[in-house]
Order: structure tokens, then C-alpha cells, then sequence
């Protein structure tokens, strides 16, 4: 049975805290509530590096400073550390006192090239170069709070080292937004260079913050963040003058007709009763002067999917649309689905596990089964190579909601009330997922 820890003990062991101490071991305390303490302990450390990473945001596989904080950290906790992963990817492993199982949690450390407008003290004045252009730099994703929360779980969990039963990895992440241009790098490049390997975890935990109540905690069993690809079609005509059109084939009136039967892939050709779907197109782009019709259009998008079978079937018909229309005007269409991030999936049996420990750092009311969400995520790569748990972290005040930037926005804000939440509901998925693998509780 739980044992309940009585005013007077917490008050001791604060006053340990205080002055650097351990509780005794004769001290009534499960591993789950000292962990729970220290993460009251040092919230306000994270908060602090919290508003540090975010007033010096850096791109993917450029997180040279924050790559550097977060190591040191974790070498002065005693972690294993390795640094360098995936260009600037640290990976540090804490060996627990007792014997046991090893998990895996996962933190991202890039920003966004977004030029930032929240009115902060700590806002970011970066500037950086961007695939040959200068932006402005901005954890406009969140990242940063993401980052700050696994350096404080670090944190907790050296403090609880000694009653630790196994091995805790903890992964920070670089360009999880996607590399530059001609490189590589995120998720699927750790896992490539062997940050699942040595060793090998039999869960992974991941968190990502949304403008939703602070501190609540959506999940999703199975299907949680949609598969993103890439889509370019390429419309190919026959270039006339703009005031004898039957003299070409026009690209243009082509592509407009393709933008629109697009839309019928997702709303007359996929079952929705099964899983959502949405089919993009965010650039169009052909013709230089308005009495020339060209050669070409070129349109950019995205497909958004929440099952392999539905990702196929999207992509065949998405293919299949573009072509026929194309083909019908006398022109062709060159369609290039290129694969992205998979859809990130939750296991179910871990899910369930670890409710019980999400209703406990934040209340049961505050744990919401949530629908999916047609973002993308590539801590998918993780969840298809082992067990993976993702969850989502309110971070909008809930005072008015309505009000609450996206994620992405230069206008994205996060409440930095939701970051202790954050640090209690990672660090005590870790513990719990331990003590259960184990099969033991202290008492």
C-alpha cells in the first residue's frame, strides 16, 4: 500500500534539501514522491535556463551553445555524457544504484526561422542565415521549455540516484524542425549513428508544449501526430501568347484545376470516419509577365495522414488526381511525394501504464484523451524502433485561451507555470516505468 508522507517528514526533508542532505533511509518516502520534491526543488533553475535558451535560440545542427549548456549540466551530475550525435545531438546516461531496465527520454533543442514579436525581457534579438537567406531566430515551436524540462528531470533524477533501479537515457535532440538544406540530421540520423544502442532502451518518453491550459497533459493512444510529406507537381503546358490561348496548353488553368481536385482526395476519397487527412498546397509559382502564358507551374505542399494505410492511399490518389486533370487539358503533371516524418504512435499498453502517473503530477481532470493532431513530429523515428510514449504540455494561460498563439507563430508564448508539470510528468514516467519493470516499490 502507498504510504502517505506526513506534513512533519516534508518539512524535514525540505530542510535536508536545504543544506545539500538525503533523507535517511528510515525515512517514510516512496522513490515517486522524493521525486515529485525535487522537482518543486528546482523549478526555478528551470525557468531560468528556460528564458536563457530562448534569448539565444539556434537553428538545427547549429545548437552549438545550447548543445554545450546541456552537457556540462549533465557532466556535473555525474551522466554518462556523449556529445556531437547527429552534428550536435548530447546523449547522457544515468546509471541507477540498483539494478533494473533502461528508459529513454527525449527532449528537441532547435528553433524556428521566425522573427520573434512576444514582448519579453528575454525575448530574441538572433539573427542567423537560413538556407542562403538572413531571419530572424525564435523558439517559436517551443523547444526551448522542452529542453529546460529535461535538464531539470536530469537534475531530479541524480538527486534520486541512489533508490534509482536501472538506467535512464536521457536524448537532446538537434533539427527535429527538419535539417538545413543538403543535410542531414534529427531523429532518424541519432538513430543512425546508434543512440538507441548501448545501452538499448525498452521505452521512450517525449513531451511537446501547446497553447493549451497550463498545465494540462493531452495524450493519445496509437495514432497522436499526423505523417508529414513532402508534395511537388510540376505542371507541364506549352508557352503562347495570354491573347491566343488555343494556341498552347495552359499551365496555369491546369494547375488551378489540379489545387482544386486535390481537395476531393481527403473529402471524397478517404474514409474519415476511419482517420483524418489533409492535403496542402502553401506555393504556387509560374509565369513572369501577365500576357505570356508559360511552360510551367510549379505547386508545393504537404500531406498530412494518421495511418500507413491511409498514407498510401492519400499518395496513390493524390498521384492519380494531378495526372488525370493534367492529362485531360493536354498537359502532364510530374508528381514527387517525398517521405517525411511517419505518424508518431503511441504504444497502447505503455499509454496505459502511464496514466495513472500523468492523473498524479497533474490531476486526473487535467489528463485529456485528445483527438490527433495533424502535426508532425519526428520522435515517431524513436517510437517505431522501441516502445514510445509522446505526450502534449498546456503552456497558454488559461485566463483567455482564445488568445493563445500557435505553436510556430513569431507570437508563440509559453507559461512557465506548465514547466514544473512538465519536469514531474517525465521524470516520474522514468521512475514508475523502472519500479514496474522491476516489479518493486520502496516503502
Amino acid at each position: 500500500m502507498r504510504h502517505r508522507t506526513s506534513t512533519a517528514i516534508w518539512i524535514t526533508l525540505l530542510a535536508l534539501l536545504a543544506t545539500g542532505q538525503r533523507p535517511m533511509s528510515g525515512q517514510e518516502i516512496e522513490l515517486t514522491e522524493l521525486v515529485d520534491l525535487y522537482a518543486n526543488e528546482v523549478e526555478q533553475q528551470v525557468i531560468a535556463w528556460r528564458r536563457d535558451i530562448h534569448e539565444h535560440p539556434e537553428l538545427g545542427n547549429r545548437e552549438f551553445r545550447t548543445a554545450a549548456l546541456v552537457a556540462e549540466h549533465l557532466r556535473g551530475l555525474g551522466f554518462e555524457v556523449e556529445t556531437g550525435v547527429a552534428h550536435t545531438g548530447v546523449v547522457g546516461v544515468l546509471r541507477g544504484a540498483k539494478p533494473g531496465p533502461v528508459v529513454a527520454l527525449r527532449a528537441d533543442m532547435d528553433a524556428l526561422p521566425v522573427t520573434e514579436r512576444v514582448d519579453l525581457p528575454f525575448a530574441s534579438k538572433v539573427r542567423a542565415e537560413y538556407n542562403g537567406q538572413e531571419v530572424g531566430v525564435m523558439h517559436a515551436c517551443g523547444h526551448d521549455n522542452h529542453t529546460a524540462i529535461l535538464m531539470g528531470v536530469a537534475s531530479v533524477l541524480a538527486g534520486v540516484r541512489s533508490e534509482l533501479p536501472g538506467t535512464v537515457k536521457l536524448i537532446f535532440q538537434p533539427a527535429e524542425e527538419g535539417p538545413p538544406a543538403g543535410e542531414q540530421g534529427g531523429a532518424d540520423m541519432m538513430i543512425q549513428e546508434g543512440v538507441l544502442e548501448g545501452p538499448a532502451p525498452g521505452a521512450i518518453f517525449g513531451l511537446h508544449v501547446f497553447p493549451e491550459a497550463t498545465g494540462t497533459i493531452m495524450y493519445r493512444k496509437e495514432g497522436f501526430l499526423a505523417a508529414a510529406d513532402g508534395l511537388r507537381i510540376v505542371v507541364k503546358g506549352r508557352q503562347t501568347h495570354a491573347a491566343m490561348p488555343w494556341d498552347g496548353v495552359d499551365p496555369i488553368v491546369t494547375a488551378s484545376q489540379i489545387v482544386l481536385g486535390l481537395q476531393t482526395v481527403v473529402s471524397r476519397q478517404v474514409d474519415l470516419r476511419d482517420t483524418p487527412a489533409v492535403v496542402s498546397v502553401g506555393s504556387i509559382h509560374g509565369g513572369v509577365r501577365g500576357n505570356i502564358i508559360p511552360d510551367e507551374v510549379v505547386l508545393e505542399g504537404t500531406i498530412r495522414t494518421l495511418s500507413a494505410e491511409t498514407r498510401e492511399l492519400v499518395h496513390e490518389r493524390v498521384r492519380r488526381t494531378a495526372q488525370g486533370i493534367a492529362e485531360a487539358a493536354g498537359a502532364s503533371a510530374e508528381v514527387t511525394i517525398s517521405t517525411g516524418v511517419p505518424v508518431t504512435v503511441n504504444d497502447a499498453e505503455l499509454t496505459e501504464r502511464m496514466l495513472p502517473t500523468l492523473r498524479r503530477v497533474a490531476g486526473a481532470e487535467h489528463v485529456i484523451d485528445a483527438p490527433p493532431i495533424t502535426g508532425a513530429e519526428d520522435f515517431s523515428f524513436f517510437a517505431e524502433e522501441v516502445p514510445g510514449f509522446y505526450i502534449g504540455l498546456g503552456v497558454a494561460p488559461p485566463e483567455d485561451l482564445s488568445k493563445a498563439a500557435p505553436n510556430h507563430s513569431p507570437l508563440f508564448f509559453a507559461d512557465e507555470r506548465a514547466l514544473k508539470v512538465g519536469v514531474r510528468a517525465m521524470a516520474g514516467m522514468a521512475v514508475d516505468y523502472l519500479l514496474q519493470e522491476v516489479g518493486a516499490r520502496t516503502p
